[in-house]
């Protein structure tokens, strides 16, 4: 939300593309690792990892056309892809806090 408050166009378009496009990748992974790991029926480590591959040059592919096609600045998508790493490395610290103090 602050990108569109203080930011040009662009690179709001590209924080939002870029958290949208992590999320759901983390979203997918989950589900696969989920569907995979929970028994009776077990998935193969290759099915798991041809999924997650598949979903790299998926998201490696829309990566280029918003960038080729000038529809976000490069800077703010890797601003909003870092964004889901960032929470999770805040929250991450946070817990550690409450562990030791």
């Amino acid at each position: 939300m602050a990108g569109f408050a203080f930011a040009a166009t662009d690179f709001a378009l590209g924080i939002f593309f870029g958290g949208l496009l992590v999320t759901v990748n983390f979203h997918l992974l989950a589900r696969t690792l989920r569907r995979a790991l929970t028994p009776p029926r077990l998935a193969s480590h290759n099915l798991v990892l041809a999924k997650y591959y598949l979903r790299f040059l998926i998201s490696g592919f829309i990566i280029f056309l918003l960038i080729a096609g000038r529809v976000v600045h490069p800077v703010g998508l890797v601003i909003g892809l870092s964004v889901v790493v960032m929470s999770i490395l805040l929250a991450t610290m946070r817990e550690l806090k409450k562990l030791f103090f």
